[in-house]
């Protein structure tokens, strides 16, 4: 009898050793997964462009890529608007305190003058999607150079290529010292 027991048990023993090491091997996988990929930018959920081997600048990929960042950017801007719009219809309310009411004057001041910026960054991506349906897209207004594909997903709105853009910025800061 004394056999059986020992037999029994060391069958029990070697069920919860296998046990363990299923557990043991599931969170190994657990942790093998990939982060995800890196996003172009905080406004679009599209990861960067990334160009293949001897790609033609600005081919049919890459204008997709850019209608599809610019898009998304316009869709969030005017969702940004929205919300604006409706904050400022719910809390329009007067307070009697002069200080509270300037606070709410100066809240929403900045309020409007943030959607005025994303107003005119709307009209500069209508600008940049013509461009691309015009095959002008990519290329810079000053020189006609390449404006780069890391430049583009950094700033898809981007006219000017790096050089012709620091340039500008030199004689700006010349001019307004």
């Amino acid at each position: 009898m004394a056999k059986t027991k020992t037999a029994t048990s060391k069958k029990t023993v070697k069920k919860i050793n296998s046990k363990k090491t299923v557990a043991k091997k599931a969170v190994k996988k657990v942790v093998a997964k990939k982060a995800p990929q890196k996003i172009a930018n905080n406004k679009s959920k599209i990861a960067p462009y990334k160009s293949r081997k001897n790609e033609k600048y600005m081919s049919a990929a890459m204008k997709r890529h850019f209608v599809a960042v610019l898009l998304l950017w316009k869709e969030h801007l005017i969702d940004e608007m929205q919300k604006t719009f409706d904050h400022l219809k719910t809390k329009g309310e007067t307070y009697a305190d002069p200080v509270d009411r300037a606070s709410q004057e100066e809240e929403f001041a900045f309020e409007l003058r943030t959607r005025d910026r994303e107003r005119k960054l709307i009209s500069k991506i209508a600008v940049s999607l013509e461009k691309i349906k015009q095959d002008d897209y990519g290329w810079c207004d000053a020189c006609g150079d390449e404006i780069g594909i890391k430049r583009l997903e950094a700033r898809p709105t981007a006219t000017h290529c790096i050089d012709c853009k620091t340039l500008d910025e030199i004689k700006e800061k010349q001019l307004n010292g």
